[in-house]
């Protein structure tokens, strides 16, 4: 999840009061994306509502930091463990607050964990950039749209576990998009193989009625996209990253526009 690089040495080191904010613009735009379509799903918004959102992104940047501490492997920062445990405390404070008001929360915190552990492995043993660590986690971080239906609600329901993983197939199909433009991870089958698999999990959800069909139509819009880079790769490959960025913004506002049009009301009720 993360790119940038823990200062070197001789290098200006940033004071220890200084912000560190995780600079993967892609994440933050998966963490929003679910955390709406979430939000959508419980066609309300309440103050646990907006604590949801506080304590997702704080989780978010405690990562970041923990992740730069890692790849210092005998060294380290102060710098990166105040800030680590600052964002971790009020992401955890707030985590356990909706908690004891939700209790159902707590499974989904463990999964959340668990996630967090084997990153932290991934790093330690230079895998983090690979497909599986990536999926893992793309998958944790759509853990948000749960995290807000059931904050927001106090219940979980079958449509809430396929409403995740319709998000975590939309977000994961970005991965084989962006493996791409690198010729080392170029290969077309593996995106094949991911998108098939997805299509057909989502047809699986949408036969259990855990899936509304009108719903996980948003996932069509991944499909697009694929098969836009496939055909036009030459260009892709070639593309300056604010390109690139701006096309996975594009589609996931697209995504999230079908999504959370599905799910909310005809009509909001008056109280919102």
């Amino acid at each position: 999840m993360d790119t940038s690089q823990a200062p070197k040495a001789g290098s200006h080191v940033p004071a220890w009061h200084h912000p560190i904010l995780s600079p993967e613009h892609g994440v933050y735009v998966v963490l929003l994306v679910s955390f709406l379509t979430g939000a959508a799903a419980a066609q309300q918004w309440t103050w646990t509502t907006t604590l949801v959102l506080i304590s997702a992104f704080a989780g978010f940047q405690a990562e970041h930091p923990l992740v730069l501490q890692i790849r210092q492997r005998r060294s380290w920062k102060p710098r990166f463990l105040v800030w680590g445990g600052l964002y971790g405390s009020l992401a955890l404070g707030i985590a356990i607050y909706l908690a004891l008001k939700s209790p159902m929360l707590w499974w989904l915190y463990g999964a959340a964990i668990a996630t967090l552990i084997l990153d932290a492995i991934a790093v330690f043993q230079r895998q983090h950039r690979s497909i599986a660590n990536e999926l893992l986690t793309f998958a944790a971080v759509c853990l948000t749209a749960p995290f807000a239906y059931i904050a927001t609600t106090g219940t979980v329901t079958a449509a809430i576990v396929g409403l995740w993983l319709l998000n975590t197939c939309f977000f994961g199909s970005a991965i084989f998009t962006v493996k791409l433009r690198k010729a080392r991870t170029a290969a077309l089958m593996p995106g094949i193989v991911y998108h098939a698999i997805a299509i057909l999990s989502l047809a699986t959800l949408c036969y259990c009625n855990w899936l509304a069909p009108v719903t996980a139509s948003a996932f069509s819009i991944a499909l697009l996209r694929f098969c836009l880079v496939i055909g036009w790769q030459d260009w892709y490959k070639a593309a300056q990253i604010q390109y690139v960025a701006s096309l996975e913004t594009l589609s996931s506002i697209l995504f999230l526009a079908i999504t959370a049009i599905s799910l909310l009301p005809a009509h909001l009720p008056a109280s919102m």
